[in-house]
């Protein structure tokens, strides 16, 4: 008996065990599809990623593409290192501080500011798709667009979710033909669900890129096409040349790590605020006993909602691309700069005041926040090799700037950066400024146990609530004990001023009076998300999917 036990007990451990087959999981079930042809047919998790962010941009581009960026987490089963790239936008040359500053020198409205060329960065998705294909890819870099360029070409059936982003935003299309015809139907109105769409532009480009490589997007004529776009929009002209595009890197970043209980949570460095922001929640945490309380206790969201609205005040402050200012991410996770912080947390009471700390190593500057809107979409894929990749990519806003290069979306993820150069007499972190990355909330993230071995990866959709929504799911996992799929579907949270936001219609809106009572003032309001996850089991990679939207996991 004792044999047979400890045969299984190391069965169960076995790494192999939990990676023999792959999983992939996405916001849109063709682009899940993408990933899993692109598995079967001998590919790594990484070519599975590429070619979901690939097809994303045919079927989900509202909210993803080649014409904006993302950030890539790459754990590698055979020799356990774990790889970032930041294929984050860029702002041109052009660019100054005073971008988004009207005549009379205040920060212009986001209304006025986001559609047209002025908030066009340099895309960088493809820049990152090559990084990540020259370290882990397997099959041939043309097979990655085969699923993208079927979508593309023979078209595809338009999803509830695509046809409400098309009305949402098709008001502003007047002085956007390009955009406007592309997502028209036949008679001449708006795209309905249920209709089909061709994009046969995006599916020369995509072909031109597969023949050509990544220098196909940054030069020759897509190139040209993005460039002309941004210098000819009606709406804020501006300057985007092809040296902007040619001077264009993907960067590998140094991940941001940090122990959490008797876990290890990695994440995404500046120019990306989600790992350091989410770890400094867990890390104010950590004293409190969260599994014991439960989520159904409400003291336990309270204890969040402290820890989340502490942490955001020193984003705000102290985030922003590292290769412009210093950012003191180890001064944020400092441990006893969190004991500090996590002092000022009451189990019964709200602290009322939410002011950044001055971490170990800063410098002097002042908050100001970013301007993010919830859009973007996540996606995870497992290999049978044990590899991870977990990718959040973006155009920022529903459509981006509302510009069309080679039938694709262009990003308006400049309006991501502080629009007012200074505060109070000092620079502001997130000031716009050539060949800048601006300040990002996406939070793609993978979790170690204490053996070294991945046992979840997830990110999220949502603006700057994607952190909270990656947090949230940490908790669910890490503290209560949940399955992702639970953890996932646990209702969202997040802030606005001293006041705690609750997701509508789930059982913390029912228990909102009892949260009011220790955490002040709380409101119900539509928090949406779109998380996406795979996690470890016993009988090996599962993958989840945020039952919110129509996003789906699917094992090889």
């Amino acid at each position: 008996m004792l044999t047979r036990l400890f045969l299984f007990v190391a069965l169960f451990l076995l790494p192999v065990s939990a990676s023999a087959q792959g999983v992939v999981s996405a916001a849109e079930p063709r682009a899940a599809e993408a990933g899993r042809e692109i598995l079967r047919a001998g590919g790594s998790a990484s070519d599975a990623a590429m070619a979901m962010m690939l097809a994303l941009t045919v079927v989900e581009p509202q909210s993803s593409g080649i014409g904006g960026g993302g950030f890539l987490l790459h754990h590698d089963g055979r020799s356990g290192v774990m790889t970032t790239i930041d294929g984050r936008e860029m702002a041109p040359a052009s660019a100054s501080a005073t971008r988004f500053l009207t005549r009379e020198g205040k920060p212009m409205a986001f209304s006025a500011a986001f559609p047209g060329g002025l908030s066009v960065g340099v895309p960088g998705n493809i820049r990152l798709m090559a990084a990540a294909h020259r370290r882990w890819g397997k099959l041939p870099w043309r097979r990655l667009f085969d699923p993208a360029i079927r979508l593309a070409d023979k078209g595809f059936i338009v999803s509830d979710r695509l046809a409400e982003s098309i009305a949402g935003v098709s008001r502003l299309w007047a002085d956007f033909p390009e955009i406007r015809r592309l997502y028209s139907g036949r008679d001449g109105k708006p795209l309905r669900a249920g209709e089909r769409m061709r994009n046969r532009a995006l599916a020369k480009t995509l072909r031109a890129i597969a023949k050509r490589g990544p220098d196909a997007f940054y030069s020759g004529a897509i190139g040209r096409e993005i460039s002309s776009a941004v210098a000819a929009a009606k709406h804020n002209p501006a300057q985007l040349t092809l040296a902007d595009l040619a001077a264009y890197q993907a960067k590998e970043r140094p991940p941001v790590c940090a122990k959490y209980r008797r876990f290890k949570v990695c994440g995404m460095g500046p120019p990306s605020s989600g790992a350091t922001t989410i770890l400094q929640m867990l890390g104010m945490l950590e004293r409190f006993d969260l599994k014991t309380m439960g989520s159904r206790d409400p003291k336990s969201w309270h204890l969040i909602a402290e820890a989340m609205k502490l942490a955001y005040a020193d984003r705000d402050k102290w985030l922003g691309d590292r290769d412009f200012i210093a950012v003191p991410v180890a001064g944020l996770l400092d441990p006893a700069y969190l004991r500090a912080r996590s002092a000022m947390i009451s189990p019964d009471r709200p602290l009322g005041l939410y002011q950044p700390g001055t971490p170990p190593g800063a410098d002097a500057r002042t908050a100001a926040p970013s301007g993010e809107v919830p859009s973007t979409t996540h996606f995870v894929a497992v290999d049978g090799d044990g590899d991870v990749a977990s990718m959040t990519s973006t155009v920022e806003g529903p459509f981006g700037s509302q510009l069309i290069a080679g039938g694709f979306v262009l990003n308006n993820e400049l309006t991501d950066f502080s629009f007012a150069p200074e505060k109070e007499g000092a620079p502001v972190a997130n000031r716009v400024q050539a060949g800048k990355r601006p300040l990002s909330s996406m939070s793609p993230t993978i979790v170690y146990d204490e053996s070294g071995r991945p046992i979840l990866a997830l990110g999220s959709a949502g603006g700057k609530r994607i952190i909270m929504h990656v947090a949230k799911t940490l908790i669910g996992v890490l503290d209560f004990g949940l399955p992702a799929q639970q953890a996932i579907a646990l209702p969202n949270l997040y802030f606005s001023g001293p006041a705690t936001l609750v997701e509508e219609g789930t059982f913390l809106a029912e228990m909102a009076s009892q949260l009011s009572r220790i955490d002040g003032v709380v409101t119900r309001a539509a928090l949406t998300s779109k998380v996406n996850a795979a996690e470890r089991t016993a009988a090996g990679w599962r993958g989840a999917a945020d039952p919110r939207g129509d996003g789906v996991a699917l094992s090889e």
